[in-house]
């Protein structure tokens, strides 16, 4: 496995690898990586000739208030677990590498992101779909591996991809949980201890939304309550937003109907946490 941190070099890789006819597997990433990076790993070495992964903790897309400064990072550690699932590179950059000067053009997303994290996150996808943007650029992937715990960042890439006719299939992942259903996440190493027995919680609600569902209810407000008094019995944590909107283009139901996402993030004393369900209604 070769460490890359320069963006010349990568796109020097990545052209030649091209011209051989091999195919690219990509998986973007802050880092400090999970089980469920893992799974996106080992999802495109299964359909890929290489597999690159990324490493950056891009700084447009946290606002003023955000954690850029605490997000963590532990590089040795994500270079030796790619290793272990037979990464091929790791794309590595600075932030002086990606942005050597402030940005004369950026990338401006006007659908899919005033609900859920883009509500509260003005800019947020901005930066997103412009590094992701560049890093598309840099790799020039085949396929790109994105995991369904961040469905909302699912949308609106398909949305980039397709607006900016970009040559690469977005590939979702299945959440990767923890055992009691906890969605793995780089922040849940800053839960306190009986936050993160209180955390399951969100998980066990969205199961109840989906029985209810199952049982009949077409009522989304009525589905939202019942999710609202789970976690708010359960935890300690400030919700944040409960939402059931269509999937993919984020819009408000209120009768039940078709595919949907069921959306929650709750604030605990250092971490925020999102998790969601996507159902098909008939």
């Amino acid at each position: 496995m070769r460490t890359i941190t320069t963006v010349r070099e990568m796109q020097q890789i990545a052209a030649q690898l091209l011209r051989e006819g091999k195919t690219i597997g990509f998986v973007p990433t802050m880092g400090y990586l999970h089980e469920g990076h893992l799974s996106l790993l080992k999802a495109a070495r299964k359909e890929n000739d290489v597999t690159v992964l990324s490493i950056f903790v891009n700084p447009l897309q946290f606002g003023p208030k955000e954690d850029l400064a605490t997000y963590p990072r532990d590089f040795e550690r994500d270079s030796q677990l790619a290793e272990q699932e037979g990464n091929d590179f790791i794309f590595y950059p600075s932030a002086e590498e990606m942005y050597p000067d402030s940005p004369s053009v950026t990338a401006k997303v006007h659908d899919r992101t005033d609900v859920l994290c883009g509500r509260s996150r003005p800019g947020h996808f901005d930066g997103v779909a412009t590094v992701l943007t560049k890093l598309f650029n840099i790799v020039q992937p085949n396929k790109v591996y994105f995991g369904m715990k961040d469905a909302q960042q699912v949308a609106v890439v398909e949305g980039l991809v397709r607006d900016f006719n970009i040559p690469a299939e977005i590939v979702p992942v299945e959440t990767v949980r923890e055992q009691d259903g906890l969605a793995k996440s780089s922040r849940n190493v800053n839960l306190l201890p009986a936050e993160r027995e209180q955390a399951a919680a969100l998980h066990q609600s969205l199961k109840i939304a989906e029985s209810a569902i199952a049982e009949g209810e077409k009522d989304s407000q009525k589905v939202i309550a019942k999710i609202r008094e789970h976690i708010e019995n359960n935890t300690s944590g400030a919700i944040d937003y409960i939402e059931i909107l269509s999937y993919p283009d984020l819009k408000g139901v209120n009768v039940l109907q078709g595919k949907v996402i069921i959306a929650i993030a709750v604030k605990f004393t250092k971490a925020r946490l999102i998790d969601n369900a996507i159902i098909t209604i008939n």
